[in-house]
């Protein structure tokens, strides 16, 4: 597999949009594609995955993103995402929830993408996410800012943090996450500007935007679950599981 767009934000009840957008990768040449349905603890369902996969030439993963501030609703909501073989993300400033993010197997990423959740990041997390093979996330999108004083001071935080974390030997991934379709890019110019602008090496952003995606995806799928639609029966090895 090569380089991903680890987080494509889509609003799926505009397929017509989402279509539009994934043309748009395809143009770019970008040949993996993770899907984030961009609305709060929402699970991308099994007839939009079939309906968007059929005309195109790119590979489809997909994300639902976790986010709020209140621990006792991040553990409630998380209970959604019990039989969901798709990448689960948490997004919160609140350190309790990242790091019961950061131990709880059901969880792939702990995201720092937000330009005010960047600053929360901890050793902490860093550490239990090791411990259980998931990942930390950063975007670029931040850096896109059109206010020049806020584009400087998101690029200080992103420089700042992105080297904590190589520091601390994070396992991390780094997506786009753009929403403007414009502001989209192929990951290898991502990469240029990690390098040019972050200084960050262009071995560990292989790792960022190829391997650790690519591992990311194959725990997702590897969870023990059957993805089926409503009122579908599975029969498996002669046993109708009811």
């Amino acid at each position: 597999m090569s380089y991903f767009e680890s987080r494509l934000p889509v609003k799926i009840e505009d397929i017509k949009n989402v279509q539009n957008r994934l043309e748009f990768c395809e143009k770019l040449g970008i040949r993996n594609v993770i899907l984030e349905y961009n609305g709060n603890s929402k699970i991308i369902p099994l007839n939009f995955k079939k309906k968007i996969e059929k005309e195109l030439h790119i590979n489809l993963f997909y994300r639902s993103n976790l986010r709020t501030d209140d621990f006792d609703e991040f553990k409630t909501r998380l209970k959604k995402f019990n039989k969901v073989s798709d990448i689960i993300s948490v997004e919160s400033v609140n350190k309790d929830v990242q790091l019961y993010a950061a131990k709880d197997s059901r969880v792939d990423i702990v995201s720092f993408s937000d330009k005010k959740i960047i600053k929360s990041i901890s050793p902490g997390v860093i550490s239990l996410t090791k411990q259980n093979n998931s990942f930390i996330e950063f975007s670029l999108a931040p850096i896109m800012e059109s206010n020049k004083v806020l584009q400087s001071k998101n690029f200080r935080n992103l420089y700042r943090f992105i080297n904590l974390a190589r520091k601390l030997k994070a396992n991390y991934i780094i997506s786009g996450n753009f929403v403007n379709l414009f502001d989209l890019r192929h990951p290898r110019a991502l990469i240029s500007v990690c390098h040019t602008l972050l200084g960050i090496p262009f071995d560990s952003l292989k790792k960022a935007f190829i391997t650790n995606p690519k591992i990311m995806v194959r725990k997702a799928r590897e969870r023990k679950f059957e993805e089926v639609e409503t009122g579908v029966k599975i029969i498996k090895e002669g046993v109708e599981n009811r």
